[in-house]
C-alpha cells in the first residue's frame, strides 16, 4: 500500500512539473551549454528536453518546489576521456540556489562563491550554480580547476544576473562546516535539509515555519572544539509575519524538549538545534550577521526663513511699486479721456446717438443729452 503512494505521490508531482515547465519556457530562458569549455569539446549537439528525473523522487519533489523548467544534456571529449554536463534553468535564482544546496555533497571544494554564483566540485562530480543555472559535470576526474572556471565564467554571461539570496550572507562564518549549508524554499526542502544535518526530529518545525507566506530558510552546521550545534535561519517578508510564526516556533520547541531556543531580530528568526550548550547557542546566535535599518526616505530641507527687517522692507517697497502703478493708471485712463471729450466732444466718448434718456414728461422742454455735461 504505502509503495502505491509512493508511486501516486511521484506521478503527482511529475504532472505538477510538467504543467510549470510548459508553462514557464515561454518566459524564462532556455538552458544551454556551451560548444566548449576549457580543455573539453562537445562531441555533438546539446540535447534540449523537459527535466526528468528517472525514479529519484526526493529529487523530483525538491526540484519542482524549486522551480526547474528545462534540462540540457551534452556529451564532452578530450582525447580518449569523455564527461558529461547537465544544465537545468529555474524560475528564479532562489531555486537554483536551493537545488545547488541539494545535490552539494559535504566532503566537496566550494570555489568562485559570490552573491551571483557559486561552485563545489570532487572527484566524482562538479557543481556550477550562476543566476537561475545550475549545471552538473560528471564524471569529474579528469576536468581540471581550470576547465571548471572556464565552463563556469561562460556559464555567467548567459544566467540570469539575479543575485542569490541574501539570506546565506547572515550566517556567521566562524566554526561553520564547509559545504553543509542548505537552502530551503518549501517543506520538502525543509525536511530533507534537517535530515542531512542529522536533525531529522525537528523536520516537523516545517508546519510553524510558514513557507505559505513567503519565508526562506537556511540550515549551517557548526563545530568549534567540544562545542557542535546546527544553527537554522528562518527569513519573512515583514517583522509582523515573523513575530507570528515567532509564537508558533516557540510553543512547538517547547513540546519537542529538545534543548532548541528561538530569538527574533526585525523579520529574521534564529533558532539553534541541540547545541551541546546553552552557552554555545548564545555565542552563535549573537553572531548571526543581521541588522535591521530603516530607511527615511521623505525629501527633507532646511529652515532659510529671511529676518523680520527683510521681510517687512519687502511688504513696503512691494506696497508702494502697487499705489505707484494704481496713481499711474488711474491718471492715464482719466487723463486721456478728458483730453478726449475736451478737443473731440461728442466724436468719441458720449456720442448723442449712443446716449438714451428717460423723459418723465413735466415740461414741454425736449432733453438734448448734450445739457448733461
Amino acid at each position: 500500500m504505502s509503495n502505491q503512494n509512493v508511486s501516486m505521490r511521484s506521478f503527482l508531482l511529475f504532472a505538477a512539473l510538467a504543467l510549470t515547465t510548459s508553462a514557464s519556457l515561454a518566459q524564462n530562458p532556455q538552458a544551454d551549454l556551451p560548444a566548449k569549455f576549457g580543455q573539453w569539446t562537445a562531441a555533438g549537439p546539446v540535447r534540449k528536453l523537459a527535466p526528468n528525473f528517472a525514479s529519484d523522487d526526493q529529487k523530483l519533489a525538491v526540484f519542482s518546489e524549486s522551480g526547474v523548467s528545462q534540462t540540457a544534456l551534452a556529451t564532452y571529449c578530450f582525447g580518449a576521456s569523455t564527461t558529461k554536463a547537465t544544465a537545468w534553468v529555474f524560475q528564479d535564482s532562489s531555486g537554483a540556489y536551493e537545488a545547488f544546496t541539494y545535490l552539494r555533497s559535504p566532503d566537496m571544494t566550494t570555489f568562485d562563491s559570490s552573491l551571483t554564483h557559486t561552485a563545489a566540485f570532487d572527484r566524482n562530480r562538479a557543481l556550477l550554480s550562476a543566476g537561475n543555472l545550475l549545471v552538473e559535470v560528471a564524471p569529474a576526474s579528469e576536468v581540471t580547476l581550470g576547465d571548471l572556471k572556464d565552463l563556469l565564467r561562460r556559464i555567467v554571461a548567459t544566467a540570469d544576473k539575479t543575485p542569490f539570496p541574501p539570506i546565506q550572507t547572515f550566517l556567521p562564518k566562524d566554526g561553520r562546516v564547509p559545504s553543509a549549508e542548505r537552502y530551503a524554499l518549501g517543506a520538502v526542502g525543509f525536511r530533507f535539509a534537517a535530515g542531512s544535518l542529522g536533525r531529522a526530529d525537528f523536520a516537523s518545525l516545517v508546519d510553524q515555519a510558514g513557507f505559505s507566506s513567503g519565508a526562506e530558510a537556511i540550515f549551517a552546521r557548526y563545530e568549534a572544539g567540544a562545542n557542535e550545534a546546527v544553527l537554522l535561519l528562518i527569513d519573512y517578508p515583514t517583522p509582523q509575519l515573523a513575530e507570528l510564526h515567532l509564537r508558533h516556533m516557540q510553543r512547538a520547541l517547547l513540546a519537542a524538549k529538545q534543548g532548541a531556543s528561538v530569538e527574533r531580530k526585525g523579520s529574521l528568526l534564529s533558532i539553534v538545534l541541540a547545541p551541546t550548550s546553552q552557552e554555545y547557542a548564545e555565542k552563535l546566535r549573537g553572531a548571526v550577521n543581521y541588522e535591521t535599518q530603516v530607511t527615511w526616505n521623505e525629501p527633507s530641507q532646511t529652515a532659510t526663513d529671511p529676518p523680520w527687517s527683510t521681510v517687512l522692507g519687502k511688504i513696503f517697497i512691494g506696497t508702494g511699486l502697487f499705489m505707484v502703478v494704481a496713481v499711474v493708471m488711474g491718471v492715464a485712463f482719466g487723463g486721456v479721456r478728458v483730453i478726449t471729450k475736451r478737443f473731440f466732444p461728442g466724436k468719441v466718448f458720449d456720442r448723442p446717438e449712443q446716449l438714451e434718456v428717460l423723459q418723465l414728461g413735466l415740461s414741454g422742454k425736449p432733453i438734448d443729452p448734450r445739457d448733461l455735461y
